[in-house]
């Protein structure tokens, strides 16, 4: 059979981590103007990260920690998790425009032996058949 994948939640989107740094902003008053001078950041850089456009690098959220008085490690683990969703994202459009290689394979016989699963749609076929290695 194909690789093992563990049964864990992967959501097809994600909130970008600068969303709760906007929503805590908004809670304790204070502009993108004011972390920028107090994170030693420009606004812009703040107004990207905020965005989901720049990431949050762990001495930012060391900084964040520091000025909003969240721990750094939600800062960092939610970071990773934005960009993992968004890769996931671009991999499956990616799969989305090979699905037609499908058609090279004989996918019935390969569910009937157990080799690909039965049900599921033609993107994670597609990925799990492209899984096998030679």
């Amino acid at each position: 059979m194909g690789k093992q994948t563990r049964n864990e939640y992967q959501p097809d989107s994600v909130t970008p981590p600068g969303f709760y740094i906007q929503e805590k902003l908004e809670e304790i008053g204070m502009s993108q103007t004011d972390l920028a001078a107090r994170i030693g950041r420009t606004k812009k850089t703040v107004n990207e990260i905020i965005t989901g456009k720049a990431p949050i690098e762990p001495e930012t959220a060391l900084q964040l920690e520091r000025v909003l008085g969240i721990p750094a490690r939600f800062w960092n683990n939610a970071e990773r998790q934005f960009r993992d969703c968004l890769v996931r994202q671009e991999e499956r459009t990616r799969l989305e425009r090979q699905v037609e290689r499908l058609k090279q394979f004989p996918v019935k016989e390969l569910c009937k032996f157990g080799w690909l699963p039965k049900r599921g749609s033609e993107v994670e076929m597609l990925a799990e058949l492209l899984s096998y290695s030679e």
